[in-house]
C-alpha cells in the first residue's frame, strides 16, 4: 500500500467496494444484517476506520460460510446485532470515537473543576 492511498483512504474504499460486491451475492436477510452490522460498527472505529477493516472482513467471511451452509443470518449473529458488534470489538479501553470523546469530556470537566 502506498503512502497516498493510505492517507486518502483509497485502499479502504476499494476494500469496501469488494465487500459490497460480496454482500450482493448473499441472501436478502444476510444483506440486511450486513447493513445493520456496518451501522453498529462505525461508532467503535478510530478516526480513520482502519481498525474495523479486518473485523468486517471476518464478519463477511462468517456470513458467506453460513449462507453456504444454509443457516439463517439471525442464527449466526443473534437477535442483538448491536451487542454482537460491541462484544466483537471489545469496547473497553479502545480508541473508538466514543471513548476518545468520553476521555476529552472528562478531561475538560476536571480542568473546569480545578482538579
Amino acid at each position: 500500500m502506498n503512502f497516498w492511498n493510505k492517507i486518502t483512504g483509497n485502499d479502504m474504499n476499494a476494500d469496501f467496494r469488494r465487500f459490497e460486491a460480496r454482500v450482493k451475492k448473499l441472501p436478502l436477510d444476510y444483506q440486511e444484517t450486513w447493513e445493520k452490522i456496518k451501522y453498529y460498527m462505525w461508532p467503535h472505529s478510530n478516526l480513520t476506520g482502519r481498525n474495523l477493516m479486518q473485523v468486517l472482513a471476518g464478519i463477511l467471511d462468517l456470513l458467506e460460510e453460513s449462507a453456504i451452509e444454509g443457516i439463517s443470518a439471525q442464527e449466526v449473529i443473534g437477535e442483538d446485532i448491536e451487542g454482537f458488534c460491541t462484544n466483537l470489538i471489545g469496547e473497553e479501553n479502545s480508541n473508538s470515537y466514543r471513548n476518545l470523546w468520553r476521555k476529552q469530556l472528562n478531561k475538560n470537566i476536571h480542568k473546569r473543576l480545578g482538579k
